[in-house]
């Protein structure tokens, strides 16, 4: 008999670790080749892994919630006889994998994603520090006397690829890129023995001061941040120290739209989609950032760049039981009304239950959130970073407005618009959202312009 040592694969897309959401397997099942045997949560999506090979499980190597760097033993299977022990899975084509002894620490800090001009995705949660009860698998090393040593790099996902492939550990290489990140150059000059140039030590402008403890009492509850939980709440640090946010909020005489939909009922029935006002709105968003390229944007802190899309990709925030996931509309430029309904639906679908297709996620060029029924008389958005803009949508309501010389009874919506400021000046983004008003209340223009 021999041991397998299964290792975490690198699956791709600069994701460099998982957390362990559910085993499907236990300490003595006798598992078939590629049977379910783990689930594991990446920044981009949730994945199922398969067993690579027939054999029993003697060992599972880290507990529901725990965090696993790729590279480290994942699950320990007894093989029959002639089985060579401690095999690693073999890597994606053309992508190395990291040395076993010395993995890199995960993902980069908030604020590092991968260039955008590389990937075109959104990293939509980045992890800083590993979960308790992973000490013993991932022992943080010392730092050589006199020498440079930072346990949390702040370094881009192909930065750290291109450390892992040069042999080279990130945590020792001085950086010299803005905000204290690490760059190819840094790694390029440690491995040639090079000194990194003198620059004055700079902390992340966006690092957040340490909090004191937090003190509980004998019958508080504590409960880790996990799972998707952990994703939005480092997305949305990293989001609001880095991006300046400001927020423009108008209102919106839905009258002419809410007839339009009205209208439109009877075709959606027959082909058997749920007609909202969100498909309309999309359309609207489309056509104003085609007028307005510069919200369509992606921002790279890390080549401080503007990545202006050709594509229009529309986040839609969606509310599920653990929390809040943006699917992600492709060309939504593309299609009709009825074509993004259905795509909306879908995805809706597959969020409540879980089931949200890797492919839905991340590369958004621009987001909507809606509030829906909640209503509310405005918010103040987070942006879903690297975007430059999101779009609030409130309840529409029976209000008094105003049509020539008339006081009449409209339906009214109110929007709020969150935009970064670095990017985007203020007269640009209230230009656009006059841009999405004008469409909202003239709705006919979107089936006489769409392209």
């Amino acid at each position: 008999m021999s041991k397998f040592e299964f290792k975490l694969p690198d699956i791709g897309e600069g994701v460099t670790e998982g957390e362990i959401v559910n085993w499907l397997a236990k300490v003595g099942d006798t598992l078939a080749a590629d049977q379910d045997m783990v689930e594991v949560m990446t920044d981009k999506a949730t994945v199922t892994i398969g067993s690579p090979k027939a054999g029993t499980v003697v060992e599972l190597r880290g507990k529901v919630g725990d965090v696993i760097p790729v590279g480290n033993v994942l699950v320990v299977l007894e093989l029959g006889e002639g089985v060579a022990a401690s095999v690693a899975p073999a890597a994606a084509p053309g992508v190395a994998q990291p040395p076993a002894a010395a993995p890199a620490v995960a993902q980069p800090a908030p604020g590092a994603a991968a260039p955008v001009a590389d990937s075109g995705t959104t990293a939509v949660g980045d992890i800083r520090e590993q979960l308790p009860g992973m000490a013993a698998q991932a022992p943080r090393q010392a730092a050589p006397a006199g020498g440079y040593f930072n346990d949390k790099p702040l370094a881009a996902p192909a930065t750290r690829k291109f450390a892992r492939e040069a042999g080279v550990d990130i945590r020792r290489v001085a950086p010299s890129g803005p905000a204290g990140r690490i760059t190819r150059e840094d790694i390029e000059r440690f491995a040639q023995g090079a000194a990194t140039p003198e620059r004055s030590p700079a902390a992340p402008a966006h690092t957040p001061a340490v909090a004191a403890p937090v003190a509980s009492g004998a019958g508080d509850e504590r409960v880790t941040i996990r799972g998707v939980r952990k994703r939005i709440y480092e997305n949305m640090a990293r989001s609001k120290h880095t991006a300046a946010h400001f927020t423009y909020v108008d209102e919106c005489d839905g009258t002419a739209l809410k007839g339009l939909r009205e209208r439109s009922k009877p075709f959606a029935e027959r082909a058997q989609v749920k007609l909202t006002f969100l498909p309309f709105i999309v359309k609207a968003v489309v056509s104003a950032l085609k007028r307005h390229p510069e919200l369509n944007c992606l921002v790279d802190d890390t080549s401080m760049e503007m990545v202006f899309k050709r594509t229009y990709d529309i986040g839609i925030a969606t509310s599920t039981d653990a929390g809040l996931i943006v699917p992600v509309l492709r060309n939504a430029d593309r299609l009709s009304i009825l074509e993004i309904a259905k795509e909306i639906d879908r995805m809706a679908r597959n969020a409540k239950d879980g089931k949200t297709l890797k492919e839905d996620l991340g590369g958004s060029s621009f987001t909507i959130t809606s509030l829906g029924k909640l209503g509310g008389l405005f918010a103040t958005p987070v942006i879903n970073y690297p975007e430059v803009g999101i779009l609030g949508i409130h309840e529409m309501k029976r209000k008094p407005v105003v049509r020539g010389d008339e006081i009449v009874i409209g339906d009214v919506m109110l929007l709020s618009l969150s935009f970064d400021h670095r990017i985007v000046d203020g007269h640009v983004g209230a230009a656009f959202a006059q841009t999405i008003i004008e469409y909202l209340q003239e709705p006919d223009r979107l089936l006489v312009e769409m392209s």
